[in-house]
């Protein structure tokens, strides 16, 4: 009795049970049951010990669990607590200038369309400023390195850390302040306090004295060092700031979850993030936010993983809520971080992406396409099926298609949670659906399935092929309750030739936690260097082995407190993160069995990231995991199907059942799992189930019976009829994900090989798809601007080149006469031929923030002609036959400095590298490409591509014919504006009622001698974008989106110029674009209508002796405030409307560049006032350590953003400096709105950000 094991998983919807007594016991129940039980782990073990001691357990009986050895829980109370925002009240204390660090985040918006934008709540109940200040002392950027043992220094606020960083101390700790604002708190009911100062993962005396101040006044304290201590501050923050927020009620949880007990199981264990166990008490609040998914990895490694073969696994966990996708080839992939509930958090987890397609996720039929999710039906209704009065499900169309064997659901439905699921009502509504499409009810249901199917494979391709590694080269491991009747279709979608199943594949989760063993990892920063000159690397080495043991030293610790007692059985793995100096992307690498991490570092850098440089290597952080190794056997695939098959058996099938496969009802024999003996070889179709799952063995798919898995194997592919042109409703919606799959792949693709912080980390670029006459086929939701304006580069290039294009070829362009945005802005164009011939264009286009000219950066605020503003090309042959002609690209940005006072880039080899990512993006592309024609036939596939333009074209009619209803009698709808500069933009938007509309510009004002100048692509992005805002469902991005419209702009206009204009700031310009465009269509109030682009930087070529300086440079873009709508607030701090750039984090920008970020703030009382406010904009103020000069490139500064229906306007934004006159007084001076500067040591410039207009009369 005292050997009983019990194993729970509590998911979003059913709640998984493995328990271990005499026998084995596996159940599923409800996750949440109000109406029948408080707690479903706890009512697990009820049930349990009903089983055990053999009678009736009363549920509000308090359970002796003595007999219970072990008792193993993943659950879902955390992502619970941060979803539904119920988690403990504390107060944040933060540098002082940085209160409003969270709420600003990265700055960009969530949903790309959403004007309604909704970013995460903050945890925190209340934020106090703190008097204390450091920054790193020397720089990333530095073209003149100088040597400095600092350690020599006698000033004493330098400080050499043990991470190897000089820092400075810039203001000490104010501890009589730290204690008053901790007294204020208390006296306000505060319990809890986070604490995150900036650079504290170097630093950490501050953090710890206003930690143990706080003790002292009653505090429960959580420090961002201990929680995360590795840079970046926002990271950082929302770390410290989930823990205080769930480690409360995850106590909670476990207080209550013994309370059930008069005698609990004799050990306790939760799994963690990470995929090891905690004791009871030590589990917080981040260990727990992907607990139950971690066991699922487990389970893949500890179950599936042939040791012998090596064979990779692809972990496909399709549950009733979400599908979890993972990766194992023999080491757990761990990752610093993810993205839960919207939030950015740093903590040890396994590498695992979640996407919205489950079981009960809910089926639409939207513009003529089938959808598929991302809206679950959750447990409660649930799918139509489980007779709640739930909406369809796919869950429902598998029991719908008669892929489920509904005696493998348990009779848990209903209102006495007792009666089967129902198929009728399922099948009612499936009818009703199909009318309105060219389908019957049962294509209806499969073609949900396909979509479902494929959009499944998206995250599967991103995490395997987007990472360097073949998908095809992997087994499929099929787990979650509805995991088995998607898995043939998901291998064939990826050309993966084997599954396996689990024979506790429905429960895989809560088997990996009866697997999972106890762990503990510790971080420490660092700031030591790899040199790729390999010196001063032994010195390095030797610091980070006495460091090593120190940690594995705390770690034996850590794993005795929780109940390990064999020390001998504790391993340890040393992980150093890596990344090259001046980059952000960072690599966790694995000791090597040789112990050389640079070169293990390059390998896993060239296959991650496509690309290695000669630079040296920095030593981010180094991180120890320890593991407590329990006895286990090994798993032997190969060997176990080779055992059965030298015994094969006969199999027979329990029953027939009707099963819709291949367009038509078979009737395919239903096997039970249980009754099923090794050996025995089933061809499909054909289903197999038990108590828990059924698993559907398709067509061309033959499964074989080991001692612990199904394994499915592939056979031959049916052959498809190349020259069929027919697309079904059902195909064109997987078209749809498919076009849109391979721009996101070049996405990834461009993310993952470039080196640039703009591309790689800001995000600054886009992707997408042409037909062969350069209409848009897809883009992939990157950057607004670059909505439909790459088109008219492709269509030049198309005309400029014609038939002298040969596979192998690629082309550069950015001149805006030539379809660019702004001279930054260089687009990569590849031709993708089939069968000799062009069969799309593939683009990718990503800002460069040095391409030369006469600024500091690539965004120059006092350009008046083209040519000042850098590199242009109108139209040039890259690569030729596959050859990069990289002499020729060096030849283009070179040119730049034969102009008057103009440098040539500062970044050459970074510029050549990112030119080179886009290369491999396009290739990505047409690789999916010609997959796809190969898959389809190339006439299906163009036959698709227009009827995906025809969706997107249907749409837009339909949201223009609601629009003419509601407005046919204000015809036509005006609204105008003006640049600071007073230039107007005029517009007249005339609807009709086959869904057409009229956009005339006519009466903009002249091109500008300035660089708000706008290419008129520009134009058509911003129309295409205020469109798919106002559909406001996902629509395919394509040429159809335009093809209801006819759009009218002067030439000679500051909308349609002339082709040497300057337009660098043209991007900030069409901000004010989609302000009128949205104003005339009475949509929302206008946002900051601005980007605010800053930089600074040294070096280039000095306009007076002509001589070129070694120098850098450096630009961002600041937030503001979004306009207000009909029904909702506008947002504080975020970017707007054109762009959707990512902020660089403070402390990474200090360590790259000598600056202070003094602060970093909402603009309080900047949004205007009405029913609905306007978000506020930004302070940013940055100090010069060292002469420097700034630039700022922004608009906004005359003209206020207008409020409507009442609502009050934003406030203008306005930029300053603050230096020192002769006499030593500061000085605060109104530098406008576009200004290039040059600031002493200690001097600062003060960026504030305008704020959105209000909606409505306030009140």
């Amino acid at each position: 009795m005292h050997g009983i094991r019990i194993s729970i998983d509590r998911g979003g919807t059913f709640c998984d049970v493995i328990a271990q007594t005499s026998d084995v016991h596996v159940f599923k129940l409800l996750s949440v049951d109000p109406q029948n039980y408080r707690d479903a782990p706890t009512e697990a073990i009820r049930r349990v010990l009903e089983i055990v001691e053999g009678r009736c357990i009363p549920k509000d009986e308090l359970l002796d669990a003595s007999s219970i050895g072990s008792c193993r829980i993943g659950t879902t109370v955390a992502t619970n607590a941060l979803l539904e925002h119920k988690g403990a009240r504390f107060a944040l204390l933060t540098t002082r200038g940085f209160r409003d660090l969270s709420e600003i985040g990265d700055q960009s918006r969530p949903k790309l369309f959403d004007l309604n934008i909704r970013k995460p709540s903050l945890l925190f109940d209340t934020v106090v400023e703190i008097d204390e200040r450091v920054t790193p002392e020397g720089y990333e950027l530095d073209p003149a390195p100088v040597q400095t043992d600092w350690r020599d220094n006698n000033d004493p606020d330098l400080v050499h850390t043990a991470s190897g960083e000089v820092i400075r101390i810039i203001r000490r700790l104010d501890e009589d302040q730290t204690r008053s604002v901790l007294r204020d708190l208390r006296k306000q009911g505060f319990t809890a306090v986070a604490i995150a100062f900036l650079h504290s993962h170097l630093y950490q005396e501050h953090e710890r004295l206003a930690g143990r101040i706080a003790e002292e006044e009653g505090f429960t304290v959580s420090l961002s060092s201990i929680i995360s201590p590795r840079i970046k501050i926002l990271e950082r923050t929302t770390a410290v700031c989930t823990d205080a927020y769930l480690s409360p009620v995850v106590r909670q949880y476990v207080d209550n979850f013994l309370a059930g007990f008069k005698c609990p199981p004799r050990r306790i264990d939760f799994i963690a993030s990470d995929g090891g166990l905690r004791l009871a008490p030590g589990y917080t609040g981040n260990a727990a936010l992907l607990s139950g998914p971690a066991g699922g990895v487990v389970g893949v490694a500890r179950a599936c993983y042939d040791e012998e073969t090596r064979t990779p696994l692809i972990g496909f966990d399709m549950g009733g809520t979400s599908t979890d996708v993972s990766r194992f080839d023999g080491r757990f992939d761990h990752v610093q971080g993810a993205t839960i509930a919207g939030r950015r958090i740093a903590a040890p987890m396994l590498n695992i992406a979640t996407v919205a397609a489950g079981g009960g996720s809910m089926l639409f039929i939207r513009n003529g396409l089938l959808v598929v999710g991302p809206e679950s039906a959750g447990a409660h209704p649930g799918p139509a099926c489980y007779r709640k009065s739930g909406p369809l499900t796919v869950t429902d169309a598998n029991l719908f298609l008669g892929r489920l064997d509904v005696t493998s659901f348990p009779a848990i439905f209903g209102e006495d949670a007792n009666q089967p699921l129902d198929r009728d009502v399922v099948e009612k509504k499936f009818t009703e659906l199909a009318e309105e499409v060219d389908l019957s009810p049962v294509q209806l249901a499969a073609g949900f399935i396909q979509v479902a199917n494929e959009s499944m494979c998206r995250p599967i391709r991103n995490e395997t092929e987007g990472r360097g590694f073949l998908t095809a080269d992997h087994h499929l491991v099929s787990f979650g309750g509805a995991g088995g009747q998607h898995a043939c279709s998901i291998a064939s979608n990826l050309g993966i030739n084997r599954i396996l199943i689990h024979r506790y594949a429905s429960l895989l989760s809560a088997y990996g936690i009866s697997l999972a063993e106890t762990t503990a990892e510790m971080t420490e920063p660092s700031s030591l260097t790899l040199s790729h000159h390999n010196t001063h690397n032994d010195e390095t080495m030797s610091l980070l082995r006495e460091r090593e043991k120190e940690l594995q030293a705390r770690l034996e610790t850590e794993l005795c407190s929780q109940g390990v007692t064999d020390k001998e059985s504790i391993v340890y793995t040393t992980f150093l993160n890596l990344q090259y100096r001046g980059m952000d992307t960072s690599l966790a690498v694995e000791e090597p069995e040789n112990g050389d991490y640079s070169a293990a570092f390059t390998a896993q850098h060239l296959r991650e990231f496509a690309f290695t440089t000669p630079r040296d290597i920095v030593v981010d952080s180094i991180r120890v995991r320890a593991v407590a190794r329990r006895p286990r056997e090994g798993v032997r695939i190969n060997q176990s199907i080779a055992l059965a098959k030298a015994n094969t058996v006969s199999a027979t099938p329990e029953r027939q059942q009707r099963v819709y496969l291949d367009d038509d009802w078979h009737d395919v024999p239903v096997y039970r799992l249980s009754s099923l003996a090794v050996g025995a070889q089933i061809k499909g179709p054909a289903l197999i189930a038990d108590e828990t799952q059924t698993i559907l063995v398709e067509s061309r798919y033959e499964a074989i019976i080991t001692e612990e898995h199904v394994v499915i194997d592939r056979g031959e592919e049916a052959k498809v009829d190349s020259q069929e042109t027919g697309v079904s409703p059902v195909l064109l919606s997987c078209f749809a994900n498919r076009f849109m799959a391979i721009a996101e792949q070049m996405g990834h693709t461009l993310q993952r090989t470039s080196i640039s912080t703009s591309i790689k980390e800001r995000l600054d670029f886009s992707c997408a798809l042409f037909a062969p006459d350069g209409g848009l086929v897809a883009n992939a939701p990157h950057i607004p601007v670059h909505l439909g304006s790459m088109q008219f580069a492709i269509q030049y290039q198309h005309e400029r080149w014609k038939d002298d294009l040969q596979p192998g070829d690629v082309l550069l362009t950015n001149h805006p006469e030539a379809g660019g945005t702004h001279l930054p802005d260089l687009t990569v164009v590849t031709p993708a031929f089939y069968n000799g011939e062009i069969i799309f264009y593939v683009a990718s286009r990503g800002h460069h923030t040095d391409i030369g000219g006469i600024g500091i950066t690539s965004m120059v605020p006092d350009s008046t002609e083209l040519w000042q503003e850098g590199m242009m090309v109108h139209s040039a042959r890259i690569v030729r036959g596959g050859v990069f002609l990289e002499d020729e690209v060096r030849a283009l940005f070179a040119k730049a400095a034969e102009y008057p006072g103009c440098s040539a880039t500062r970044r050459l080899g970074d510029n050549l590298s990112d030119i080179r990512a886009k290369i491999a993006a396009n290739q990505r592309g047409i690789r999916l490409l010609q997959q796809l024609c190969d898959e389809f036939g190339l006439p299906r596939v163009h036959t698709a591509m227009e009827g995906i333009q025809r969706t997107a074209e249907t749409a837009i009619r339909t949201l223009l014919k609601k629009m003419y209803h509601n407005t046919r009698l204000a015809q036509p709808l005006t609204a105008s504006d003006f640049f600071d500069d007073g230039t107007e933009i005029k517009v007249a938007i005339t609807l009709d009622e086959e869904g057409g509309a009229l956009f005339d510009f006519t009466g903009t004002g002249a091109q500008t001698y300035g660089n708000m100048n706008m290419p008129i692509s520009i134009t058509h992005s911003a129309i295409i974008y205020v469109l798919r805002c106002l559909v406001d469902m996902e629509i395919p991005l394509n040429q159809g989106c335009l093809n209801p419209c006819t759009i009218r702009v002067p030439e000679g206009s500051i909308l349609n110029p002339s082709p040497s204009v300057a337009i660098c700031g043209s991007t900030i310009a069409s901000q004010r674009i989609t302000d009128v465009l949205l104003k005339a269509l009475n949509a929302a109030a206008d946002s900051q209508g601005c980007a605010n682009s800053l930089g600074w930087g040294m070096g280039g070529k000095d306009p007076r002796i002509g001589q070129v300086i070694p120098g850098w440079n450096y630009s961002e873009t600041v937030g503001g405030g979004s306009g207000a709508g009909p029904s909702w607030h506008g947002v504080s701090g975020v970017n707007v409307h054109a762009t959707n750039t990512r902020a660089t984090d403070p402390e990474v920008v200090e360590r790259r560049t000598p600056v202070i970020i003094t602060r970093d703030e909402i603009n309080l009382h900047s949004g205007g006032e009405g029913l609905f406010r306007g978000g506020n904009g930004i302070t940013r103020e940055v100090q010069a350590r060292i002469p420097l000069t700034f630039s700022i490139l922004s608009e906004r500064r005359a003209t206020r953003p207008s409020g409507l229906a009442g609502g009050q306007p934003g406030k203008a934004g306005v930029n300053y400096v603050f230096r020192r006159n002769e006499h030593g007084k500061e000085e605060k001076i109104n530098i406008g709105g576009k200004a290039v500067i040059k600031l002493k040591a200690g001097e600062r410039i003060q960026i504030n950000s305008p704020g959105g207009g209000g909606w409505g009369v306030p009140q």
